[in-house]
């Protein structure tokens, strides 16, 4: 059985995914480990925030980066899909259609990549992003990486969330009269969207502290 007979076209598709994924991840051509998975936002309409939460967990997703967590899921959805076609082979003397192998699959991949993404999670370096609320962030100390953020003209900074997990966001200054710098230090005083806006700590005016 060859990897590009029809009935395997799913799992040899899932494969080429999976080495453009790889190869994205080794250049850098994109960013998205640090995609946030914000399963903490909003939770009205859901019916159990809580248990969204813990199904991510179960799957796996926030533990590694979005592109290493797919590339793995894609892998295995690959090898559990060839695995049921030589068994059906074997079995019945014919492959099942594409598509029913693809959903046995894909049902099967989704549990077996959270049982490996979870303990490839403690193994793996810290600096990608957690499925936390991008509204923790809010109050926290960040750095300006990259370019200077002015008013409509947002720079790159890094924040850690609770864990001491790295979360890069964009951010504006919160006065309108302000530019903050590369290498500067802030405070995140509150979002818009995808949007933060903070306060350079260098330039804040704390006033005197007044009495109760």
């Amino acid at each position: 059985m060859t990897l590009l007979e029809p009935h395997n076209l799913p799992f040899a598709a899932a494969l080429v995914v999976m080495l453009v994924l790889a190869v994205v991840q080794l250049i850098g051509v994109a960013d998205f480990g640090d995609a946030d998975l914000d399963s903490g936002g909003d939770a009205d309409g859901m019916p159990d925030a809580s248990m969204f939460d813990g199904l991510l967990t179960l799957l796996g997703i926030g533990r590694v980066p979005l592109t290493i967590w797919l590339a793995l899921f894609l892998f295995l959805f690959a090898g559990i899909g060839l695995s049921i076609q030589e068994l059906a082979q074997s079995l019945t003397g014919s492959p099942l259609y594409s598509w029913l192998a693809a959903l046995f699959a894909g049902a099967a991949a989704l549990p077996v990549t959270g049982v490996f993404a979870r303990p490839l999670g403690h193994v793996m370096p810290k600096d990608h992003t957690t499925a936390v609320s991008t509204e923790s962030l809010i109050g926290r100390r960040a750095t300006i990486t990259d370019g200077v953020a002015r008013v409509n003209s947002p720079a790159r900074a890094k924040v850690k969330d609770i864990h001491g997990q790295t979360h890069h966001v964009m951010v504006e200054p919160h006065e309108a009269a302000s530019e903050i710098h590369a290498g500067d230090e802030v405070l995140l005083v509150r979002r818009e969207g995808n949007q933060f806006y903070a306060t350079a700590l260098a330039e804040r005016r704390l006033s005197p502290t007044h009495s109760s």
